[in-house]
């Protein structure tokens, strides 16, 4: 196992995260969470590229150890808190990685930094109206219904088929959330009434992109939007289907995974 450093960052409004960095040397990779996730669930992926990259990772707000930060739950807010972590490193990010509601964050974090490169990971670019209370923040009452002191258990055994290090990223992001952030993140944002969508910012992407999508009907992307993707993202976004595979691709797929973005970033 590599080891990595943590240090406490306080936000330009004084919410306070942590960030957390595995490897010592080499360009910066920064890697956003989903939801329900938080920096621990990028350990594996940190752990396989630390010995080329710095890797980093934080907790977004109401998610980890930031789970007593109410929010901003808006879009704007987290590509400012973004900006925060990179704030704190001399260099630009050489590639910014994100999954999910993370994948939004990068997609259009990517148009606003200097990064090179950009890994999204079925990204939340798109929701229908009307869809995101019912398939995004129902299903999750019931695990956060669970006290906090009870909950361990209930989530080494909704991961268990995932590797150790999976399942504990998973408890550390999870143990002491509650519902109202992913709640917050659909009404702040107008989900609900078809607000959340980013689109257009992929027409003509102007760095390299590359989307790794789980397989339909398991994608936050839908079919409509990967035909959109593929005929006007424009000759840098490379749109790579895992065929079989879920929406956390990245962990039920990992070598896969982490062999095409390997060559994505080395290419």
């Amino acid at each position: 196992m590599i080891g990595s450093t943590e240090r406490v960052l306080e936000h330009d409004d004084a919410a306070a995260t942590v960030v957390e960095q595995w490897g010592t040397r080499g360009p910066l990779l920064v890697c956003v969470h989903g939801i329900t996730s938080g920096r621990k669930t990028w350990a594996r992926f940190a752990e396989h590229f630390a010995d080329r990259y710095r890797v980093v990772a934080y907790d977004q707000r109401g998610h980890g150890d930031a789970h007593g930060v109410p929010g901003p739950m808006t879009l704007e807010r987290s590509l400012r808190d973004l900006a925060n972590v990179l704030a704190l490193y001399d260099d630009a990010p050489f590639a910014l990685v994100g999954h999910s509601w993370g994948g939004a964050v990068v997609v259009r974090g990517g148009l606003r930094t200097t990064c090179e490169r950009v890994i999204a990971i079925d990204p939340m670019i798109h929701v229908s109206a009307g869809t995101f209370g019912s398939e995004y923040v129902e299903d999750l009452r019931p695990v956060f219904a669970v006290p906090s002191i009870e909950r361990e258990p209930v989530l080494r055994e909704m991961y268990a088929t995932l590797p150790a290090i999976e399942i504990e990223g998973k408890v550390a992001a999870m143990l002491h959330m509650t519902i109202e952030p992913i709640a917050n993140i659909g009404i702040e944002n107008g989900v609900d009434d078809g607000r959340w969508d980013l689109r257009q910012d992929l027409v003509g992407y102007p760095k390299p992109l590359y989307m790794a999508l789980a397989d339909e009907p398991d994608s936050v992307v839908y079919p409509e939007d990967v035909t959109f993707v593929r005929e006007r993202g424009g000759a840098h976004v490379t749109v790579d289907v895992y065929a079989g595979q879920g929406h956390s691709l990245q962990r039920t797929d990992f070598e896969n995974f982490a062999k095409r973005a390997e060559a994505f970033l080395g290419s």
